[in-house]
Order: C-alpha cells, then sequence, then structure tokens
C-alpha cells in the first residue's frame, strides 16, 4: 500500500505543470494472491503487485488518454505530455464540458486488517479445510482462494482528491464425483467473513446430488435459479442494457421504454455504490460521488446509469458511475447492483414447482445475439437438478438457454428473502447481489452429453 498523501501529491505534482486546459489523472494499485487447486491439490500460488496511472486531458473540447504503469516522477511527466499529444491530434467531442469538480464522499467500509495480512499458508490453510471436506463425502474438489488489497485515486485540476483503499477475498469451489459436480462460492471485502467450510460443503451437496444425471430434451421449463444464476444473468443484462452508451447508442432494451412495465412487477434492481451489504465504492474513476440508481423498479423501466461525457449527450448529470480514462469510449457501467429480496426461500420455491429444474449457474453467456429484446444464450454449469411435484430429483445433463430476459423475468412468481454477493467481471470494485427466483417459464435450446 502506497498512501493517499504520496499518491495525491504524486499525481498533483504531475498535473500541477498546468500544460492542458485541465487535466485528470486516476491511479489504480492493487497486490494480490492467488491459490489456484484442482484434484484436491494446489496446483498454483501467485502473488502480484500492479499499478497504473492514466491521465486525461483536454485541450478546448479535445481529449487525449495515456498511461503508465510507471510512479517515477519522469515516467508520469512523460504519460501526462502523451496525453496532451495525443488530445492536440483528435477532433474535438462536442459532448465535453468540463471534468468533474470537488465532492464529498460517502464514509464506506472498504479496508479489513484481516484481509490485507492473509498470507500464502493461510490460503493454503483454508483450501486445506476444503479438501477435507469434500474428501468426507467422496469428492474432489477445484477452484481458486483470492485476497488482495487494492488503491483507487482520482486527482484533477479542478480539485478532486479522491483516494480509497481496498480489500477483497473471493472464493469458488467445484465439487466433483465420477459423473457430476457442484458449485459454490464467497465474495467479501473481509476474508473473516467468508465461511470457507460451509461454501465447500454446498458444493459437494451439490455434486454428490447430482450423481448419474439424467438426459432431458429441451424445452421451455419452470425453473429456481439460485443467486449465482441470477447474477449471470444480471451481469449481461447489465451490460446490455444498463449503461448509458448502450441506452443512448439505441441498442439497449430500456431504450424508448422508460415508465413502461418490461418484466414482471416483482423484479426490483438499482445499483447502489454506498450500500456494505455489496462491495462498496463511495467514487468512480471521475471522482464523482456514487448514488443508488433506479434501474428498474416493479417490473417498470426507471434509467439507466452516465458519466460526465455521456450525461452531456443524454441532457442529464453524471450518476457517479464512470469507468478508467481508457475505458470511457465504453459510457458508464453499474458495478454495484442489487437485485431487490422477496420473502420466500429457496426451499418454498423448489416445494413450488410441479414439474421444473433447479439451475445453480451458468457459464458461457454470450449477449449479442439481440440486445433490444435481452436475449441471451448459455450454459448450465455444476448444479442442473430437476424437480418434482415439489422435490429435488436428482442430476440432469447440462442444457443450454437461449431467450429474453425480459420475457423470463416477466413470469417472475417469487423471490428470495435471503440474498448472496456474487462475483462480477469488476469483483474487486462490485459484485451483483442478487435472491434466488422462482421462473414461471425459461427457454432451453439444445443439450450436453455431460
Amino acid at each position: 500500500m502506497i498512501g493517499k498523501d504520496k499518491i495525491v501529491t504524486l499525481l498533483g505534482d504531475t498535473l500541477a505543470l498546468k500544460l492542458a486546459d485541465q487535466g485528470e489523472a486516476v491511479f489504480v494499485g492493487s497486490e494480490s494472491g492467488l491459490t489456484r487447486f484442482a484434484n484436491s491439490i494446489i496446483h498454483q500460488n501467485v502473488a502480484e503487485t500492479q499499478s497504473k496511472v492514466f491521465f486525461r486531458v483536454a485541450m478546448g473540447r479535445k481529449l487525449g488518454v495515456a498511461s503508465t504503469n510507471s510512479l517515477s516522477r519522469g515516467d508520469l511527466k512523460a504519460a501526462y505530455r502523451a496525453a496532451i499529444k495525443i488530445a492536440k491530434a483528435q477532433k474535438e467531442n462536442p459532448h465535453f464540458e468540463s471534468l468533474p469538480g470537488p465532492a464529498t464522499y460517502p464514509d464506506v467500509s472498504t479496508f479489513f486488517s484481516e484481509t490485507a495480512k492473509f498470507t500464502p499458508r493461510s490460503r493454503g490453510l483454508k483450501v486445506k479445510s476444503i479438501v477435507q471436506v469434500a474428501s468426507r463425502r467422496g469428492c474432489t474438489v477445484a477452484g481458486s482462494l483470492t485476497t488482495g488489497t487494492g488503491e483507487v485515486a482520482v486527482v484533477n485540476t479542478r480539485g478532486v482528491a479522491a483516494y480509497q483503499p481496498l480489500t477483497s477475498a473471493s472464493l469458488s469451489v467445484i465439487a466433483m464425483t465420477k459423473n457430476s459436480s457442484g458449485y459454490a462460492e464467497g465474495l467479501s471485502r473481509d476474508v473473516g467473513a467468508l465461511d470457507v467450510r460451509a461454501v465447500a460443503g454446498a458444493a459437494v451437496d451439490k455434486a454428490v446430488a447430482c450423481a448419474d444425471p439424467e438426459t432431458l430434451s429441451p424445452g421451455e421449463y419452470e425453473v429456481v435459479l439460485e443467486p449465482a444464476a441470477v447474477a449471470a444473468l444480471m451481469e449481461w443484462v447489465n451490460y446490455i442494457g444498463f449503461g448509458s452508451k448502450a441506452m443512448l447508442d439505441g441498442t439497449s432494451f430500456m431504450c424508448n421504454r422508460i415508465g413502461q412495465r418490461i418484466t414482471g412487477e416483482e423484479i426490483s434492481i438499482h445499483d447502489d455504490g454506498t450500500d456494505p451489504a455489496g462491495v462498496a465504492m463511495p467514487f468512480d474513476f471521475e471522482g464523482v460521488p456514487k448514488r443508488r440508481v433506479e434501474l428498474i423498479t416493479a417490473g417498470v423501466a426507471k434509467g439507466v446509469v452516465y458519466d460526465s461525457l455521456t450525461a452531456s449527450r443524454g441532457k442529464t448529470v453524471s450518476t457517479g458511475h464512470a469507468l478508467t480514462p481508457d475505458s470511457s469510449g465504453e459510457g458508464a457501467l453499474a458495478l454495484n447492483l442489487f437485485v431487490a429480496p422477496g420473502d420466500s426461500s429457496l426451499p418454498q420455491m423448489i416445494a413450488g414447482v410441479g414439474d421444473g429444474l433447479l439451475v445453480t449457474r451458468f457459464h458461457y453467456i454470450n449477449g449479442f445475439l439481440d440486445t433490444p429484446h435481452a436475449v441471451l444464450t448459455g450454459m448450465t454449469r455444476d448444479g442442473l437438478m430437476r424437480i418434482k411435484d415439489g422435490r429435488l430429483q436428482g442430476g440432469v445433463k447440462n442444457l443450454r438457454f437461449t431467450d429474453s430476459m425480459l420475457r423470463a423475468f416477466g413470469t417472475v412468481k417469487a423471490l428470495s428473502a435471503q440474498r448472496q454477493c456474487i462475483n462480477a467481471w469488476w469483483d474487486s470494485l462490485g459484485c451483483i447481489t442478487a435472491p434466488a427466483v422462482h421462473l414461471g417459464s425459461f427457454r432451453f435450446s439444445g443439450q450436453t452429453g455431460f
């Protein structure tokens, strides 16, 4: 960890050269340790330290971005000058008005010393306990345990000087029998909050219950989606629909539907980087405070998230969802999604299914098929189970799904009161907090042999 004073001073001194009309520096640094295991043996134990500084400058309305992974003053100045050179070669961006000004940030707890001090040996002992849980049930396990620290700072020539220290810990476990598998995961900024043995036990229970899976024909089935499955779908729904660029470009399923019912009224989704129930982060990569944004409320489309550039283009204000300067062309993205809970439970939802499927998780999802209708395709994985007469009947060989999420989530029957934080692409800066969901209809388009 470098610390606020040194980082802010270093970036501020570079921007003080005043070579551009406006300048911004974004620091992203991390120190992480990863322990991977397979066949119940640790096979990889690695550590990584990296840092990157992005400079974004404005020459009038011309913008330039350059970056460096060196913190030497000479290299920082060279990257700053490179951004200026790039800006001068650009066309004017009509939507650039100004870099954001200083703001007050919510106080959120994002750093836990136990996580920061976690050693390779500590991770190894946790993996040992996972293997012990699996071995007692005749399973082997694979997966990973990651712990780390990070720092994010945003400094600009308009007075922004934001800094946040971070820690994160994530665990994934796949338990296997000779012909089945089960999956479970955990995510928290506090490694002490990860119940490693419980995660391992859940994966093992699922693998054992799915042994000798039956073959099932594709078709339309009633389903109960566990939180990891819901989050995997929401990750893509978010990417193709809840960001400002997709909205402004007309590719989002939210386009021309604000104020209209687009899912079942039981579905409410919002983004809130200040909620410690998720993986909180108080500001975005422009130094704009994060705030709660309603995306879908009781099935009605409410809005999307913005950064400063797309907010100007959309004639609104930034919601605090800017990405790093090198990704600003992608527009804003919601990084702290929450799917509202219901009042049911996973056992109650299973009991309510006459003939359907329990889905543990999905993988290899593609969301670019038909974005205006939120059509996704992907595969079930590590725990697809048949439900008959309200009881789990055993494993089913994996199926491919192809369906509109607007249609599928228009058939919601129930949501669980309990939710889980699930890893996403951006897990060190946010997550998806989701309940289990009971859908009346979900379309499976293909089958596998495993």
